[in-house]
């Protein structure tokens, strides 16, 4: 009777192993599960999908009632880009304030950094499913309004591509700001307030810069989620009220300061998103 040897399990290949990991696979894993979090969340997914409809009625009539005190007031174009505007302050920065601190409280985030994604792959594939709800919500306005009110191409597509690469990053940053002074997912409707407020009322949005008083423009031209807004606006009509930009290049130099500011900003809010962002919730 003859035993058999027992032989040595031949080495894995890297087709048994899987996929190597890499930076792409794991923000797209992150961004599906935050993705299937956010549509089981019934009212963040009823806001932000109920929010432009909301923010189109209530704009249209507070600008109709400026327009007839400030001839040439272009109410179509200012309606579309404030509803844009609004539409990255809540659906980017309101939601992804809630989701961090949830994910936060879940010690979801705490888990996370213990494996492959490095901490910037965590807070971005958090982010993923807002930017990627905003951008779609945004294009379908944006189509809407050049379709139903007629508006024309982009003066320079660039700079506006530019406003929303701006004006994301700075609600993201912002976002993770917030949520190291909001203690619960309850309390990020207080928190948030700050920044909703000014970016509703002293961005341009629900009034725009051209009909304030030349101080108080100055002054909200510099506020933290102006730039964002108005590269936005400029890359679509060219001006932005005060300037009227002639040619390509003059809408840069209209852009120049904003441009300036914004990223003034968006590094103030990423240096205080790193030094004071937490990672689990204090006992």
């Amino acid at each position: 009777m003859t035993t058999a040897v027992p032989t040595s399990a031949a080495p894995a290949s890297p087709a048994a192993v899987g996929p190597r990991s890499t930076a792409l696979r794991r923000l797209a894993s992150l961004g599906r599960s935050e993705a299937t979090l956010l549509l089981r969340n019934r009212s963040a997914l009823f806001t932000a999908l109920l929010l432009p409809v909301l923010m189109i009625a209530s704009r249209r009539g507070i600008l109709k009632q400026q327009a007839s005190s400030h001839p040439g007031l272009d109410v179509d174009t200012l309606l579309i880009v404030g509803t844009v505007g609004g539409i990255l302050a809540f659906v980017v920065y309101y939601n992804l304030t809630a989701a961090y601190v949830g994910r936060r409280n879940e010690l979801v985030l705490k888990r996370l950094r213990t494996g492959e994604a490095r901490d910037l792959e965590v807070l971005a594939g958090t982010a993923v499913p807002s930017v990627s709800l905003a951008l779609l919500m945004s294009a379908v306005v944006a189509g809407g309004g050049a379709a139903f009110l007629h508006l024309g191409a982009p003066v320079n597509p660039l700079l506006l591509a530019a406003g929303l690469v701006l004006s994301i990053g700075t609600m993201m940053a912002l976002a993770a700001l917030t949520s190291a002074f909001t203690k619960t997912v309850e309390t990020a409707g207080i928190t948030t307030l700050p920044v909703l407020l000014v970016s509703q009322f002293g961005s341009g949005l629900f009034i725009p810069l051209e009909v304030m008083p030349d101080r108080v423009a100055d002054f909200c031209r510099v506020l933290p989620t102006t730039p964002g807004f108005q590269l936005i606006r400029i890359g679509w009509t060219g001006g932005d009220g005060s300037a009227a930009a002639t040619g390509f290049g003059g809408t840069w130099a209209t852009a120049a300061p904003y441009l300036v500011t914004g990223a003034v900003w968006l590094g103030l809010a990423v240096w205080g998103a790193v030094k004071y962002f937490r990672w689990e919730s204090r006992r």
